[in-house]
């Protein structure tokens, strides 16, 4: 029994040797100590050694099995740091390649100018609100003082879920909500997105983004509206704006109001951006309609307010000189990494 033992070890120990990788170490391992293996098949025999004999045999077969697995151990060792110097010289670095390049993205340019008209009301005084882009006729067109046969409310206009859900067509329904709480005074800007079923092409799309603005308060009259405006237009597009107001009409507000700046481009004298007139068209306002105040619970004996709608990618191709509306929406990173 010693000398198949001994034999076992001299085998082992020249296989050992000759291993070149762990997979064929972990072959050896499995040949003379797995559950079929060498030296399991001698403890198998124990039951054919004479009693008194036993003990001894036992004693041999540990020490065999210490032997191989020390020796399995150091060979382990070995292995691993042959290997792991050859996966070093496959993955030299070579410090003088140039490095690559790290590529970072880019702020878009509707919310730079959403960030810079947000600062500029927030330091007027103003709340930033946000509402649902999926509306009810009664917010999105009745308590806005739009009946039920106004043009505003055609299908060809408004995305209509069913006859009492729309997708919002502006961002004036956050009026009517907040102006329903009652809590006064209300100076709020509410930017979103809004649907409108129009074409795309250079100056239009389907979805878009507006910034509404909505001041009430007691006293409230359209020369505060106008001085508003006027600190607003001079805050984003320069201290030389003028700013002009035309009569308009607007369903909600009365009087209403459509607001130039003098283009920043030529200063007003008239140039390609503005198409010579020397003004440029930014937005809409005007007071708001007593009858929009009344029907959200507002007694507009005692309250008045103002409201006005900026176009925010109106704002952003004016302001960035974009000449194509579509660019803001495509995502094109050689468009994007020039803001």
């Amino acid at each position: 029994m010693k000398e198949k033992l001994e034999k076992i070890k001299q085998e082992a120990s020249a296989r050992i040797d000759e291993a070149r990788d762990l997979e064929a170490l972990n072959q050896i391992r499995v040949a003379y100590l797995g559950k079929k293996g060498e030296l399991t098949s001698v403890l198998k025999g124990m039951r054919d050694v004479a009693q008194e004999d036993r003990p001894k045999v036992g004693q041999w077969v540990n020490e065999a099995r210490e032997f191989l697995e020390s020796s399995m151990e150091k060979a382990r060792v070995r292995l691993a740091d042959q290997a792991l110097a050859e996966k070093l010289k496959t993955e030299v670095i070579d410090v003088t390649l140039p490095a690559k390049e790290v590529k970072v993205g880019h702020r878009h340019p509707n919310h730079i100018a959403l960030e810079e008209i947000q600062r500029i009301f927030i330091g007027m005084g103003y709340n930033v609100v946000e509402g649902p882009e999926i509306e009810t006729d009664h917010y999105n067109f009745e308590l806005l003082n739009i009946p039920a046969n106004h043009p505003a409310k055609d299908e060809q206009d408004t995305f209509y879920i069913n006859k009492d859900i729309v997708l919002r067509s502006q961002t004036s329904p956050m009026q009517a909500r907040v102006m329903e709480t009652g809590q006064m005074p209300i100076r709020i800007i509410v930017p979103g997105r809004v649907f409108r079923s129009d074409e795309v092409d250079a100056t239009h799309s389907p979805t878009f983004h507006q910034i509404e603005g909505l001041v009430v308060d007691k006293n409230i009259t359209f020369a505060d509206l106008k001085g508003t405006l006027e600190v607003f237009a001079k805050e984003l597009f320069g201290e030389k704006t003028r700013v002009k107001f035309r009569p308009h009409h607007f369903q909600f507000t009365e009087p209403s109001a459509e607001v130039d700046v003098s283009c920043f481009k030529c200063g007003g004298s008239g140039c390609r951006f503005c198409k010579g007139s020397g003004w440029i068209e930014i937005l809409g306002c005007g007071e708001v309609h007593p009858r929009v105040l009344k029907m959200c619970g507002i007694d507009p004996e005692e309250y008045s307010g103002f409201a006005f709608g900026i176009g925010l990618e109106r704002v952003a191709l004016l302001k960035y000189e974009i000449d194509d509306m579509r660019l803001l929406f495509e995502n094109d990173i050689r468009f994007l990494k020039q803001f």
